[in-house]
């Protein structure tokens, strides 16, 4: 458990605000660097690779610090969260450049990181490593999805929509399979974050399981229409 002196975590306090800033930030750079093209990045492999172990490393470390603190448990601890399955999709497109993966990591990632960045389910804050660890790998899922498709010319299709959907809609009854089993609540599927979060506005349970489904659809359908369209304009630039 966490010490008496460990900072406890409070949403919209000065060190979720400036998380906000960093990942901002990050992703205002990342968007004037895409100025140098895919061609000019041919050398940017290793670079990929290093942010893959570096974002790997960082969720060892953290499963290490759960089992020294007496934190791990199998109804909260397993890579079953959302932005967890993200995040090793992430990894893993990083390591191979997988289409596929890059239309989960696109739609899902984005999608669920930036909701948990807006509202995490957290409880240690600024200085803790579990401060750094949450914010490091949800930027990272956000960075990656970006990256590849500024840097390295992919991008979101409906297609891809369509599959991520199918592929969360696979995963949902494994995941609920396993709470019942572990007496767990991955992906919330059991219940609400007892924090708060944004599933506060889809109402009761279980019927906030549907309408998240279709906040998704929704989501993913504008990450599509924005990005495909500033696809088309930078096309006809760059021509």
């Amino acid at each position: 458990m966490a010490k008496n002196e460990d900072p406890s975590f409070v949403m919209f306090s000065t060190a979720h605000i400036m998380a906000g800033v960093v990942l901002c930030l990050s992703i205002f750079l990342l968007f004037i660097l895409k100025q140098k093209r895919p061609h000019q990045l041919k050398k940017s492999l290793l670079l990929e690779r290093f942010f893959a172990l570096s974002l790997l490393i960082m969720e060892v470390l953290y499963h290490v610090w759960m089992i020294k603190a007496g934190r791990w448990d199998l109804s909260n601890s397993l890579p079953l969260e959302l932005c967890s399955i993200s995040l090793v999709a992430a990894i893993l497109l990083l390591w191979t450049g997988n289409r596929h993966l890059y239309d989960f990591v696109f739609f899902a990632g984005i999608g669920g990181a930036l909701q948990a960045v807006a509202t995490p389910d957290l409880d240690l804050s600024y200085p803790h490593f579990r401060y750094f660890h949450f914010f490091y790998t949800h930027f990272g899922i956000i960075l990656t999805a970006l990256y590849f498709t500024w840097m390295k010319g992919f991008g979101p299709t409906f297609k891809g929509i369509i599959k991520t959907m199918v592929a969360l809609n696979l995963l949902l009854p494994l995941v609920f399979a396993v709470n019942i089993f572990v007496h767990g609540n991955y992906m919330f599927l059991r219940m609400k974050p007892i924090g708060g979060s944004l599933l506060d506005f889809l109402g009761p349970y279980p019927w906030y399981i549907l309408s998240l489904e279709a906040v998704a659809i929704l989501m993913f359908v504008s990450l599509w229409l924005l990005f495909r369209k500033r696809a088309v304009i930078e096309e006809k630039l760059w021509s």
